[in-house]
């Protein structure tokens, strides 16, 4: 068992949404739950009644309630969830009306904005009223090339107020990402921001907004929103208006019901090795889902103020915002996390407020290496809950957040996925929390770890699984008629399972979980299955590393693996280092581990939202082909990896 770090005092555990819940369920059903353990396993065995109850004790607020919770639970995919249901998305999350604080948006060089609950609903409402007459109706798509400011939440809450279906990417997105995305899901309506701001320099996105609209025929109307200047100059760019030009007098919105299943958003897989998946997600899987996931597991409530580093291309924007429907006010922040500091979020977090700081698992880690020390620096007596995603976080950043930024605070260690748009492990404010693991798997989702046969296993590697439906699976694949690209994609490795593409390894203990990374860049030396995150924290231990991405290439009628590395400034790779690696690895994992190769490199790849992009660099060392560069944070770097002579022997 790994290190306990922390625990909730018995008065935090009898506090929280989670108990209350835990309290209804047993009155309910008359049953005698006293652990969250109890709890999860009654939820898995009775999906329906679980999902009823989280209904009725998220107060969803729907004009017809659903005829049942699920039509055929077994069928995966196809499960139909809320059938007979009525109601709308942002009704939900714009239920209060009120003057406490809903939006507090931050940037790296504009002042601080403030929306109450009153405000963004009369913005919400004008906003809708200019859609409706420009012709926007239920099932459209609206699109956002937008930085994470609030005019990018008040345009999806207008857009998904009249019953369209909203999507985004961030303006740091190349043309040919923004075109490969946007191209396959044809939207009627663009907000685009006129630039962004990261690091201290301008980004100015004029230009390259006319070369999107040239490329994106379905187009009828393009909202410009000011960001870098008050009065952006928008002649030249065709069907373009100025927000304020588009916005309307009116000051209550309005709200179409309609199905649960109608469609919310549409996601995009990575693209990193081809055209991106476009996921469509229905209005109230992803509404139940993710306020289960935030009011319970994340215990969010009115008092909370809550933020996530993130951008519009990511799936913690579209999780975070979900957070108004909790009643919480959501803090945005667009720019860069290290400007002008190391202690910029932080600063912010004491100004603010901030009760729940998500992030992802590279920035804690950045952190760690440059030895920045924020609870020494700012008052965080505010935070209660920090979360981490993206990427496994190692057991020395677990305990650095104990150490160097608050004692007594629930460190959540989150996994998901953008394809169902909430978590598979999270965290838990009735639970412990150990060094390296994710402290449970999720009410109403059946969680497992398989072998390669489907069954089970505990304290070992496996499979990442889900053996029952759950009403946040994408209800299709644009483009997708026949289902086959679903099917592949999550359900052909382990019939009537969802195959999420983790290991994964369940503490049978603790009931906690480590990811080990990707399966579907599994390491295959000799035939011996090792997944890629088992050797980054071995790797990383190492003072003189400072990133590292491993693959395996082929080798004659074999697979080596290849270590590339990352060394802080005016290092250089020699034996001494190697062999220290090696020796952390044999350590740490196994001597299957270890790699033939270890080679030196100048940068690792990283998609936009923060993931390690292990494929892009096999195909490179493979010299195959590279798309969708412009998915990828820095690009360039993948040519190093083409033709390198320490792999030609």
């Amino acid at each position: 068992m790994n290190k306990l770090l922390w625990a909730p005092s018995p008065d935090r555990i009898a506090a929280s949404n989670m108990m209350a819940f835990m309290n209804e369920v047993n009155a309910r059903f008359r049953l005698s739950c006293q652990t969250y353990h109890e709890l999860w396993q009654w939820s898995v065995d009775n999906i329906p009644d679980f999902w009823e109850t989280i209904w009725d004790f998220l107060d969803i607020r729907a004009d017809e309630r659903f005829e049942r919770v699920v039509d055929d639970l077994p069928r995966m995919p196809g499960a139909r969830w809320f059938p007979g249901a009525q109601l709308n998305f942002a009704e939900n999350l714009l239920r209060y009306d009120d003057d406490e604080l809903a939006i507090i948006g931050r940037s790296e060089h504009r002042p601080p904005e403030r929306w109450t609950f009153r405000q963004l609903r009369v913005e919400v409402a004008g906003l809708a009223a200019g859609m409706r007459r420009a012709g926007v109706v239920p099932g459209d798509r609206v699109a956002g090339y937008m930085p994470n400011v609030p005019q990018t939440v008040i345009a999806m809450l207008a857009a998904t107020s009249i019953g369209a279906v909203w999507t985004s990417t961030s303006p740091d997105f190349g043309r040919d990402g923004v075109l490969s995305r946007f191209g396959q899901t044809e939207p009627k309506v663009l907000f685009a921001a006129d630039g962004y701001c990261y690091g201290g320099k301008r980004h100015d996105r004029l230009a390259r907004l006319r070369e999107l609209v040239a490329g994106l025929p379905t187009l009828e109307h393009v909202v410009v929103v000011p960001f870098l200047d008050a009065e952006p100059d928008i002649s030249g760019i065709p069907k373009a208006v100025h927000w304020h030009q588009f916005v309307g007098p009116e000051k209550e919105p309005e709200f179409t019901a309609l199905p649960a299943e109608h469609p919310l958003y549409i996601m995009y897989s990575s693209g990193t090795t081809g055209l991106p998946k476009c996921l469509v997600q229905s209005a109230a899987g992803i509404l139940v889902h993710q306020l289960k996931e935030l009011v319970l597991h994340t215990d969010i409530r009115r008092s909370d103020r809550v933020f996530y580093f993130t951008t519009c291309g990511w799936m913690m924007w579209n999780w975070l915002v979900a957070s108004l429907g909790a009643g919480a006010a959501i803090v945005l922040y667009d720019g860069s996390p290290f400007h002008p500091d190391a202690l910029s979020l932080w600063r912010m977090t004491e100004e603010e407020g901030v009760t729940v700081f998500g992030t992802g698992a590279r920035y804690l880690e950045a952190l760690y290496h440059q030895g920045v020390k924020p609870g020494k620096e700012t008052d965080l007596s505010t935070l209660r809950a920090v979360l981490s995603t993206g990427s496994p976080l190692p057991d020395e950043a677990f305990e650095y957040v104990y150490k160097e930024i608050h004692p007594d605070i629930q460190l959540s260690s989150i996994s998901g996925g953008t394809d169902l748009n909430g978590c598979l492990a999270l965290g838990n404010p009735m639970l412990p929390v150990y060094a390296g693991e994710l402290q449970c798997r999720p009410l109403g989702m059946d969680v497992d770890s398989v072998d390669q046969d489907g069954r089970p296993v505990r304290d070992e590697r496996g499979e990442l699984v889900c053996r029952q439906a759950f009403p946040s699976m994408p209800l299709n694949f644009l483009g997708d008629a026949d289902g086959k690209r679903y099917r592949a994609a999550y359900f052909e490795r382990f019939p009537g399972m969802w195959h999420h593409g983790d290991f994964v390894s369940i503490s049978k203990e603790t009931g906690g979980l480590v990811i080990l990374g990707r399966s579907d860049t599994t390491l295959n030396p000799g035939g011996v299955r090792i997944g890629t995150g088992e050797v980054y924290p071995a790797v990383e231990a190492v003072n003189e590393v400072e990133d590292s991405v491993v693959i395996g290439q082929d080798w004659g009628n074999d697979t080596r693996i290849v270590l590339f590395v990352k060394l802080k400034p005016g290092v250089v790779l020699n034996e001494e280092i190697q062999k220290r690696i090696r020796t952390s690895i044999m350590e740490r994992a196994t001597r299957r581990h270890v790699p033939a190769r270890i080679v030196q490199i100048a940068d690792i790849p990283y998609t936009i939202s923060g993931k390690k992009v292990e494929l892009a660099v096999s195909h490179a060392v493979h010299g195959r082909a590279i798309e969708n560069r412009d998915a990828l944070r820095n690009p360039e770097c993948l040519d190093y990896y083409f033709n390198l002579p320490e792999l030609s022997s």
